[in-house]
């Protein structure tokens, strides 16, 4: 009995050491890691100033809701110029025309890099074309995705198959018959068809579901890939094997659009001729076989799939919530939307717009960049990263340095923009009524990572707003008020609302 107590001491005694043992690894271990994660909050020396950042997760928490907007108001305390921590990621902001362009235009080189992120790592592998990194992948991507926007997406054809989908798309709203519907199903399908005829061809029907499924899911992870989850799984990626999170959603959104754009890319370069492409896809593959045996080279099959996704996203999200953030605020001013009746009127006399109108219509295009400008829908553009050590305003960036650049600032840059909190067209017009472009205009970024496809989204722009209000009256049903309050992501899309689209009588 005695031996058998003494036996049960020893194994207690051996359990409650090895206990304090796994106790003491494991709280070393916390400790290193808190320690390691505080040493990489440190600034870099000549690094900008900026807010002071909490232990560990730095200033994360304040990007969880508006983080254009409190960028912007940093910038009034620490200059256009400030930096922020984002655990443990040290990102410099460029707040403000004036730096914005000194670094993405006269430095473009330098700034035209992307940061090596664990989420743009999960996602894309680096690769494809917007998240790539600055080199001979990017090059190559993006010549390739350049002369395919203009091969297959400009000229008197494009003009005539993106008038076509204008009238899908008002004959679609047309079925409603004025009662109150929400559009954004079908700005969506609209739009995405004009990207698609570059990409793979042909247009998809307004009811095919797994196309719809897709555009869903492009969308749900366009907003979550800003999210503060985004941020957190950055700083923190062992956090992928937790459970729970919206880093989950997105990952998992990204292997079921994978798996989608793999079976649909087989299916559109069936039939395929060598040398003489119909589209993107074709065009991406025989630049496949011609540098099949150059091991450099970055054209792949898993780089065609991230690249299609990325036109796809690209080409959608931006004009796709243009149009829709043009409709609630037509139909919040009925006097602007007038003014634009009367415009498309007279100049088109009931006759099809053609993009020889576009100049003779100033308040059209006043209209449309007064959306782009107030309605900011890439707030933040895409993230960038230093290509080499730089030095900006006196202040020394690390090469490698990830680089947020607040398009809001520059939209809302109280230098350049009278009363910029107004909605305002006129402040695009002239004195005669001309149209005049302000030089703190940014939508579509600048410098080397400027957006590829912006001529072909004004080509979209304006001919989708003036055949819809050629055709309808917009205004939201009677007692309804819509919210202006932008949801976030990486684009500001319009909170969910109904409209009515009275057929006018012309």
């Amino acid at each position: 009995m005695i031996s058998m107590n003494n036996s049960l001491s020893l194994l207690a005694l051996s359990y409650g050491k090895t206990v304090f043992y796994l106790c003491t690894l494991l709280c070393s271990c916390l400790t290193f890691l808190v320690i390691r994660q505080l040493l990489r909050q440190r600034r870099p020396r000549g690094f900008p100033p900026g807010p002071t950042a909490l232990p560990v997760i730095g200033n994360i928490l304040s990007l969880a809701t508006e983080p254009h907007v409190y960028m912007k108001k940093q910038s009034e305390i620490y200059g256009q110029i400030f930096s922020l921590d984002l655990g443990g990621i040290s990102t410099v902001i460029l707040n403000g025309y004036d730096v914005i362009k000194e670094c993405l235009y006269h430095q473009n080189e330098v700034f035209a890099d992307r940061p090596s992120l664990p989420l743009f790592q999960k996602m894309t592998k680096m690769g494809g074309l917007l998240n790539c990194k600055y080199g001979r992948g990017w090059i190559e991507h993006r010549k390739l995705a350049v002369n395919s926007f203009r091969y297959f997406g400009s000229g008197q054809m494009m003009f005539q198959r993106i008038s076509e989908e204008c009238m899908f798309f008002v004959d679609a709203i047309d079925k409603y018959k004025g009662k109150p519907f929400d559009p954004k199903h079908l700005v969506t399908n609209a739009v995405s068809n004009v990207t698609n005829l570059v990409i793979f061809g042909q247009r998809f029907t307004y009811d095919d579901l797994d196309f719809q499924h897709m555009i869903e899911i492009f969308s749900e992870n366009v907003e979550l890939a800003a999210s503060a989850w985004a941020f957190l799984y950055n700083a923190f990626p062992w956090i992928e094997y937790l459970p729970v999170g919206k880093h989950q959603t997105l990952f998992r959104n990204a292997d079921e659009v994978y798996d989608f754009l793999q079976k649909i890319i087989e299916r559109f370069s069936q039939g395929r001729v060598r040398q003489l492409p119909r589209h993107y896809i074709d065009a991406y593959l025989d630049e496949m076989e011609q540098s099949a045996r150059d091991k450099s080279m970055s054209f792949s099959k898993e780089n065609l799939i991230f690249s299609v996704g990325e036109l796809i996203i690209a080409g959608t999200e931006t004009t796709t919530n243009t149009l829709r953030w043009a409709m609630l605020y037509l139909a919040l001013n009925p006097s602007t939307q007038d003014k634009v009746h009367k415009e498309i009127d007279s100049i088109l006399n009931g006759k099809l717009p053609t993009m020889e109108d576009k100049q003779k219509m100033p308040y059209v295009e006043a209209v449309l960049h007064e959306i782009l400008r107030f309605c900011n829908i890439v707030p933040l553009g895409i993230f960038r990263a230093t290509s080499q050590d730089t030095v900006v305003r006196g202040y020394t960036i690390p090469q490698g340095t990830m680089v947020i650049t607040n398009l809001y600032s520059v939209h809302f840059d109280e230098k350049y923009w009278s009363n910029p909190a107004i909605f305002c067209p006129e402040r695009f017009l002239d004195k005669n009524g001309n149209f005049i472009k302000g030089e703190a205009f940014l939508p579509f970024s600048v410098g080397r990572r400027q957006c590829l496809g912006e001529q072909l989204a004004r080509m979209e722009m304006f001919l989708f707003f003036t055949t819809l209000l050629q055709r309808f009256r917009l205004q939201f049903p009677k007692g309804y008020i819509p919210s202006l309050t932008p949801k976030l992501g990486m684009t500001l899309q319009p909170q969910p609302y109904t409209i009515c689209a009275i057929r006018r009588q012309q």
